[in-house]
């Protein structure tokens, strides 16, 4: 496990169960990521990637990009690699 932190969770749409990611370092479809905050603990592959409703196969440095999240998760949560 590599706990690099690759996004930062700046918003959480609770009735799609999507976030938004502040990206750090390269993400894209496959990778498998740990969420982790103060309250919030748990790993899920990355299925599916938007920026501005568009489909992404990977999304970049400064990039602020809508990622489905198989549980709650809060502003400030950190996005590591698993």
């Amino acid at each position: 496990m590599s706990d690099k932190k690759v996004a930062e969770i700046t918003h959480y749409f609770g009735h799609l169960g999507v976030a938004v990611f502040k990206v750090i370092d390269d993400l894209k479809i496959g990778d498998k990521v740990k969420i982790k905050g103060y309250t919030t603990d748990f790993e899920q592959e990355i299925k599916e990637i938007q920026l501005d409703h568009k489909p992404l196969e990977k999304a970049k440095k400064g990039q602020e990009v809508g990622v489905k999240v198989d549980d709650h998760v809060r502003e400030g949560d950190e996005v590591l690699l698993a």
